[in-house]
């Protein structure tokens, strides 16, 4: 057989192995979907609802696209890296130098880290509501009070933390897909709840694209929805294994992934949002985000519902605790490596135990500080969590496309524009407290 003849059948096996979809696929679609979905949903139906329908219908258009043309720029990111076992940190190192790789290892550490302390502030005020309103028990609302119960709950969750990162992750696998299922059996129990406040509130598009409220919620949504779909942490090891398991077509076996998982994502997401807002008045979104919690302990106040009123704020608080852990785990990650680089520099030596308990202290000492003082939950997410994940999903990798030799093939694509605009946005909205 000619060599001509071997090169075409390895090629045409290739593209059918790329075009077939194959049970690593399926398990990478829903560990991509199940990253994504976690206790950031929790406060996407508060401040999408929170200006009425027609923002929530913009959103919810803007979802898909906002989703998957983000993460499959920091996909291809990560595959132009020049050997498969390259993640995102070498990539950065080959591409824009040693200096560049340890901005990014901080950002990350940024972008993680404050996501941290927002579920902090989330798991205890969740759990002094639940003690409060559904089992009776009257704690107080005073700073001593939120204290002890903010102490005890960080400490019990870093009791789970010290059972190591296997068995965060295992904890993790295990609970994500019935949260899911519970949320979206609870998005269906809503139903009959529906009402069409939130319709009258809103009355008609031309008078919502002349109010300035419409703007505003539109502008400060957005980082939470790219707070609420992020899963970027998950992307360099995804698009590594793609290299593996489809060599030569790892770009459109991955986007075919990465779409199918951002369609389920949306959909059941955009469900429960819809649901939420739908059951409830503009009213009582926004005393959801006085009262500083998430939407599920919202509900199981509102409705005098037994099922509702047990069932969301125990979900609430697993889906935060899972998020808590699965993120300390890259916050020490981000610290961990911080801490090694400064060390190095000085040419000291690094002990991995030592730089993991100094990690486990400052996190304690700052998240039980922030759970105690009690700052708005969404406040941070709009100013801290969602504008430093945009520099790194949505900016730096249309920034690549532009300078990167490897990476100039997707220039000129409309996608390009849309992905840097979002990105702009969500970074403004550091700046929202200066002109508020």
């Amino acid at each position: 057989m000619s060599q001509s003849t071997t090169r075409t059948l390895d090629q045409g096996q290739r593209v059918g192995h790329a075009s077939s979809w194959t049970r690593q696929d399926t398990t990478w679609m829903l560990g991509l979907y199940g990253t994504a979905i976690g206790a950031g949903t929790l406060f996407l139906p508060i401040n999408a609802g929170i200006g009425g329908l027609w923002p929530l219908i913009i959103m919810a258009i803007l979802a898909l696209p906002l989703t998957f043309f983000a993460h499959r720029g920091l996909n291809r990111f990560v595959l132009s890296g020049p050997t498969r076992e390259s993640d995102i940190t070498e990539v950065v190192e080959d591409h824009f130098g040693q200096t560049a790789g340890k901005l990014i290892t901080l950002l990350y550490f940024f972008a993680i880290y404050p996501i941290l302390l927002v579920y902090s502030v989330a798991i205890t005020n969740t759990v002094l509501s639940f003690l409060t309103h559904q089992i009776g028990i009257d704690v107080g609302t005073g700073i001593g009070t939120r204290a002890v119960f903010a102490l005890v709950l960080i400490l019990a969750l870093m009791s789970i933390v010290r059972l190591g990162g296997q068995m965060i992750v295992k904890a993790m696998s295990i609970l994500v897909y019935p949260f899911v299922c519970a949320l979206m059996i609870l998005a269906l129990y809503l139903v009959p709840n529906w009402s069409t406040a939130v319709i009258i509130h809103s009355g008609t598009l031309a008078d919502a694209l002349q109010s300035p409220s419409f703007y505003r919620t539109l502008w400060l949504a957005i980082p939470v929805m790219v707070f609420s779909f992020n899963h970027s942490p998950i992307i360099s090891s995804f698009a590594m294994d793609q290299k593996r398991l489809h060599p030569g077509h790892e770009d459109f076996a991955s986007n075919r992934t990465l779409f199918r998982a951002h369609l389920m994502m949306v959909v059941s997401v955009m469900l429960f949002v819809f649901s939420c807002v739908f059951s409830l008045t503009p009213a009582d979104l926004l005393a959801a985000k006085q009262q500083n919690i998430s939407i599920l302990s919202y509900l199981a106040n509102h409705f005098e519902n037994p099922v509702i009123a047990w069932v969301a704020p125990i979900i609430a608080m697993i889906a935060i605790s899972k998020s808590f852990l699965g993120h300390y785990l890259g916050a020490k990650e981000g610290m961990n490596g911080l801490m090694s680089k400064v060390l190095r520099g000085r040419g000291q030596p690094v002990k991995t135990e030592r730089l993991d308990r100094y990690t486990a202290v400052f996190m304690i000492l700052t998240c039980w500080s922030v759970a105690t003082f009690n700052p708005s939950i969404l406040g941070m997410i709009e100013t801290m969590g969602g504008p430093v994940i945009a520099i790194l999903l949505f900016l730096m990798p249309m920034y690549a496309i532009k300078t990167v030799p490897a990476m100039k093939k997707y220039q000129g694509l409309p996608s390009n524009i849309f992905v840097t605009a979002i990105g702009l946005i969500a970074i403004s909205a550091i700046f929202f407290g200066l002109f508020a």
